[in-house]
């Protein structure tokens, strides 16, 4: 018994930083043997959403959070649509209209990127840059009523689990991306930077999201992880506006939202309405309901 708590006390604490070094490991092995750099990438956090998948079942946090393939149907059409299909076609709009626009009046963004700087000094660059962005708005997404009403969905979930980290809806999605992907665009970042930048972004919000019982320690001072991001989840408002951090948790710390409570853990997940509709179609129309989020259980409970 003993040996089984040490090993699983072991691996709490080394799984997260062992999932990122051998997804960074993968990535730079398969771009030395030839392979582009978005499939080698993908193939990168692929991976350590698999090796996420399986801590989830062997330390799970909260066994109940455990989800049914309802919840994973709903949350992959999330994770596929929405983070995948979606940023490509943002960028295409991109491509065929923003740049188009800017070319002619020839800006010097594209130098503004200092690419002369070792590439990790890049990716460490744009994760503080992204934050910095990211960070107002994500506050914006809690105290304003229309922009609480799109991100309410992503709060929607009553258990946390990997795959929900991609249920956002698309018109927020959209607001992020002309924050955290867009100004690199503009400004000239390079493809290797950006690829260490998406396996960086993809593993941590792996595992932001996992129900794996895994322990940070002084990196909770420092990433967004599980520990802190959990309480963002919590159904009380006075837990839930805390630990804004997307990757980083910085600027928390600096501006006074860093939430950490020793020795407990968190209570219920999602919003005061536990009707709320989880179903992929169901989120697309909620924002348009004005206080859904707020609306008591049909039961009158």
């Amino acid at each position: 018994m003993r040996l089984i708590q040490s090993t699983r006390s072991i691996t709490s604490w080394t799984v997260y930083p062992a999932t990122m070094v051998a997804a960074f490991i993968i990535n730079a092995t398969l771009l030395s043997a030839g392979l582009p750099i978005l499939s080698a990438s993908y193939v990168a956090v692929v991976v350590a959403a698999g090796a996420v998948t399986l801590f989830e079942f062997v330390i799970p946090y909260d066994k109940t959070w455990q989800p049914r393939w309802t919840d994973v149907k709903n949350d992959l059409l999330f994770m596929v649509a929405v983070q995948m299909v979606l940023p490509q076609l943002l960028g295409l709009l991109l491509a065929l209209n923003l740049l188009g626009y800017l070319e002619p009046l020839d800006l010097p963004l594209s130098d503004v990127w200092p690419r002369t700087l070792p590439l990790f000094v890049q990716v460490a660059l744009m994760l503080v840059v992204a934050e910095l962005l990211r960070y107002p708005l994500h506050i914006a997404a809690h105290n304003t009523k229309t922009l609480w009403r799109l991100h309410a969905v992503h709060h929607s979930p009553k258990k946390l689990y990997w795959l929900n980290v991609g249920r956002f809806h698309p018109v927020e999605k959209a607001l992020q991306y002309s924050l955290d992907t867009l100004p690199f665009i503009l400004i000239g970042v390079g493809a290797e930077a950006v690829a260490l930048y998406f396996v960086f972004y993809a593993v941590n919000g792996f595992y932001q999201h996992s129900n794996v019982d895994v322990r940070y320690g002084f990196l909770n001072y420092l990433v967004s992880g599980p520990e802190l991001h959990r309480w963002h989840h919590s159904k009380l408002v006075d837990e839930s506006n805390r630990n804004y951090g997307n990757n980083l948790i910085v600027w928390d710390l600096i501006f006074g939202t860093w939430f950490l409570p020793n020795s407990a853990r968190v209570g219920e997940l999602g919003l005061k309405n536990r009707d709320y509709p989880l179903d992929f179609l169901g989120q697309m129309s909620a924002p348009l309901t004005p206080g859904l989020d707020k609306k008591p259980p049909s039961n009158g409970s």
